[in-house]
């Protein structure tokens, strides 16, 4: 299939989300002076925070409120008498700093830049997300960027995507890929708008259900084996 629009997901996908994750809680954790294991408090969070986000892509928790139960809900599990309040000021102020590359993101992004326009699609928090591009190699190869917050709805929700190809300077869906690692949010969400997808899956999980995507992929450079031009 030949395209012109290559729509991204952000996190582990082009960026290392998961590290720069990590590195950002550990920083807000001891500029808070938090004497607890920093790796126990790192796990039951992961856990907490997941669970958070999969409320907010069904439509059940807000994204304010997600930002801040995470950590009360850390805090909680460990008597840890600090505001919740301010160690999702922390964290949130030190993410986009810690930007670290997903293997091949700018090599990827600067072969298709030169085939047509590059999009990012992401449920994350809309200035975290703007500036953590804006830190990156990456920024340079990108046309537009469009947030969950933006529009009101969430991925896989099919009204994001039709907010997200307003953004694009030529949209079809016949020439559209949408690329990223969650299956339930980004190949569910491709599936649900109709239009191409590509599964971005290095770790090689089982798919989760009957729906497949277009492509399957374990490096981003494996895109130049697949996409025609």
């Amino acid at each position: 299939m030949k395209y012109n629009l290559f729509l991204f997901d952000l996190d582990d996908t082009l960026l290392d989300f998961k590290e720069s994750e990590r590195l950002s809680f550990f920083s807000g954790m001891e500029s808070l002076g938090v004497k607890k294991d920093h790796h126990e408090l790192y796990k039951i969070y992961q856990i907490e925070n997941n669970a958070l986000w999969k409320l907010f892509e069904q439509g059940l928790t807000t994204k304010d409120h997600l930002k801040v139960e995470r950590f009360r809900k850390v805090f909680n599990a460990f008597n840890i008498d600090i505001d919740p309040e301010l160690a999702s000021k922390r964290y949130l102020e030190t993410l986009p700093e810690t930007v670290v590359l997903i293997d091949h993101a700018v090599e990827i992004c600067d072969f298709l830049s030169a085939h047509g326009e590059i999009g990012i699609i992401t449920n994350g928090i809309h200035h975290v997300q703007t500036q953590r591009i804006n830190n990156s190699k990456i920024k340079p190869y990108i046309s537009f960027v469009s947030v969950s917050e933006m529009c009101g709805h969430a991925k896989p929700d099919p009204r994001f995507f039709e907010f997200s190809a307003k953004m694009a300077k030529n949209f079809s869906k016949d020439s559209t890929v949408i690329i990223g690692d969650r299956f339930d949010a980004d190949i569910l969400g491709a599936h649900r708008f109709g239009i191409d997808s590509c599964w971005f899956n290095p770790h090689q999980q089982d798919r989760p259900s009957d729906i497949k995507p277009t492509y399957e992929i374990r490096h981003l450079s494996e895109i130049k084996n697949h996409f025609s031009f």
